[in-house]
């Protein structure tokens, strides 16, 4: 089977500097064509915590829907700013868990178990030291699903190669390519770890004129075969 899976900071959908303009992060996400896509900070930071990616415009401009579960408010999209986007047909057969997860921030990671794929999507610490605990629980519990196919992926905040990511041994880490500032792309913040179950086919980085005006990140992509 054949999967194109995707991750994606929308930076509250403002863009670098603003305004807020969801259209325009929900037009890259459907040139992309992702069959699932793991988002980071969907919504507003302050108070309620309001979704900024309105779900009321997701499956009308993406074909996706939303993964169901249990959000940080009652008007949030996401937990932690989370949230993860599948085509309708997977939809039905999805079952998501929230992780929490150890650092300086408060911070928590989606796992999704879909179509024989175990996917978790992350938003790690800015502390190098939180980071390095998070990953560590992640990769723990990669481990106790060695007879599936595991994918993390999502914003990283790492731009080393050669450190913080040790935990990650066990898995395949990729790097498509500098996703971070949007306008002029020079860090590689955005990652995919995958286990060695999966077959790696194409993978990249979506720098489009677009993209690098919707976000402060550009989209990281791949392409997957499962076992």
């Amino acid at each position: 089977m054949k999967l194109r899976v995707a991750s994606y900071n929308l930076h509250k959908c403002r863009g670098l500097t603003g305004p807020h303009a969801p259209e325009r992060n929900l037009q890259v996400i459907a040139e992309l064509d992702p069959d699932i896509i793991t988002l980071q900070e969907v919504d507003f930071r302050l108070g309620a915590r309001p979704e900024a990616l309105p779900r009321d415009m997701i499956e009308e401009m993406t074909g996706l829907v939303p993964v169901q579960m249990r959000t940080t408010g009652e008007t949030s999209l996401g937990w932690h700013g989370q949230a993860v986007l599948l085509r309708p047909e997977l939809a039905s057969e999805a079952v998501m868990r929230r992780l929490p997860l150890p650092g300086i921030e408060p911070r928590g990671a989606l796992a999704l178990r879909v179509a024989g794929l175990t996917l978790i999507g992350v938003h790690l610490g800015l502390a190098r030291s939180s980071r390095r605990q998070q990953l560590a629980r992640l990769a723990s519990k990669a481990a106790r699903l060695a007879g599936d196919a595991v994918l993390l992926m999502g914003d990283f905040n790492e731009w080393r190669d050669d450190r913080g990511l040790e935990s990650l041994g066990s898995l395949r880490v990729l790097t498509p390519g500098p996703s971070y500032p949007a306008p002029m792309p020079r860090l590689r913040l955005d990652r995919i770890a995958l286990s060695r179950r999966i077959e790696l086919l194409d993978s990249g980085v979506a720098d489009t004129e677009l993209a690098r005006q919707a976000s402060d990140h550009l989209p990281i992509w791949a392409e997957i075969r499962l076992p």
